[in-house]
């Protein structure tokens, strides 16, 4: 006997991909800081302050006050405005309602954990979340990876926190993109690299850290912070990384970007080996591949809604990419990621969406991907 139209209409169709989200975000409880940190840290912490005009303005160690505006958000843009919040329940469900099977967990307010220009305040404001986020997504790693911050500018510090966070469980360290007068390329972080290359943990450098990106006033700020102090701030670690000789050094470390899209890495790629190339009485040290090579053996970058980026993939690699829907971030594709998948990957093939939207991010954090 056939089933009954009703049997039949609840009959969902077989899942076409295993689909990662490698960028999440998660909205920290507004106290999470001032209740773990040091108390000789608390003092110190970003905060919320009136100015003499009556502004709502963040203060933050070691940066100019920024004032705060109040605006009204209607429709999905409110909707995101809710997203995020550590309750697993809820949480869940609007992964399923985006067809997310996992996801890399990033901070919200703690994007901010390395702006003082103090290691031992970025150490310790990195010390709560990584605590923190283990305690509240260890019950669901299955579908969860939250990502341990690490602090690298005081390296022996940071060395001993690497080894930490892989002996609680996580399984991926996350860096500021910007290390304010002490770059990557510096031979004093090898010390560092050694130790996460040894924990098999891959390196995430989120955009929007290590420098407050909201630098620029005036007609159009919004759009050049975005542009100029966010989102470009990327292409300076992976030229470090390529360029250096790091690759070369540590062979089995993994790195890439987050929330940068992909569509400026082909020209940096190019650019790289152009640079190598043609200005080679410069450049040091000679390396035994050209500097994209080792982006393409050892680097990786994400993406939300990228057309040009997915166009232009042969030139980076399509196990290099990674797809997130970056929620609930408004500049991200939940709860409409379908949509936007389906409108930028209509020329890959079936092979590489399986990679971009999920098996390329489940290789690299260690997701199990079902078998049917």
């Amino acid at each position: 006997m056939g089933a009954s139209a009703s049997e039949t209409a609840t009959i969902k169709p077989a899942k076409k991909y295993f689909i990662v989200s490698s960028d999440c975000h998660v909205l920290e409880p507004p106290d999470l800081w001032e209740r773990r940190i040091e108390a000789k840290f608390r003092h110190r912490l970003p905060r919320v302050e009136i100015d003499e005009k009556g502004y709502k303005v963040l203060i933050i160690e070691g940066g100019r006050p920024l004032r705060i505006r109040d605006f009204t958000l209607e429709g999905e843009d409110l909707e995101r405005a809710k997203g995020g919040r550590p309750d697993l329940e809820s949480r869940m469900k609007d992964l399923d309602r985006d067809g997310i099977d996992a996801e890399v967990i990033y901070p919200n307010r703690g994007l901010l954990m390395w702006a003082s220009p103090d290691p031992a305040m970025q150490t310790a404001m990195c010390k709560v979340w990584n605590d923190w986020a283990i305690e509240v997504f260890g019950p669901q790693k299955h579908r969860c990876a939250p990502v341990a911050a690490v602090a690298p500018k005081d390296v022996e510090s940071a060395v001993k926190e690497v080894r930490h966070v892989a002996k609680m469980g996580y399984r991926t360290v996350f860096l500021p993109v910007q290390v304010q007068d002490q770059p990557c390329n510096l031979p004093l972080y090898d010390p560092l690299w050694a130790a996460i290359q040894e924990t098999g943990m891959p390196i995430s450098f989120h955009v929007g850290t290590g420098k407050d990106p909201r630098t620029a006033t005036g007609n159009g700020g919004a759009i050049i912070n975005y542009v100029c102090h966010a989102l470009s701030t990327a292409i300076e670690p992976v030229v470090q990384f390529c360029a250096s000789g790091l690759c070369e050094r540590f062979p089995e470390l993994r790195f890439g970007t987050v929330e940068a899209g992909i569509g400026w890495l082909a020209w940096t790629l190019w650019v790289m080996d152009e640079g190598y190339k043609k200005h080679h009485f410069w450049v040091a040290p000679k390396m035994a591949m050209l500097p994209s090579d080792y982006f393409r053996r050892q680097g990786f970058a994400t993406f939300q809604d990228d057309p040009i980026g997915i166009e232009n993939r042969k030139w980076v690699g399509i196990k290099n990419l990674m797809w997130g829907d970056d929620y609930p971030h408004h500049e991200g594709t939940w709860p409409r990621s379908q949509e936007v998948i389906d409108r930028t990957m209509s020329d890959l093939t079936e092979e590489e969406r399986r990679q971009v939207l999920g098996l390329n991010a489940a290789k690299l954090y260690g997701f199990e991907v079902p078998t049917t």
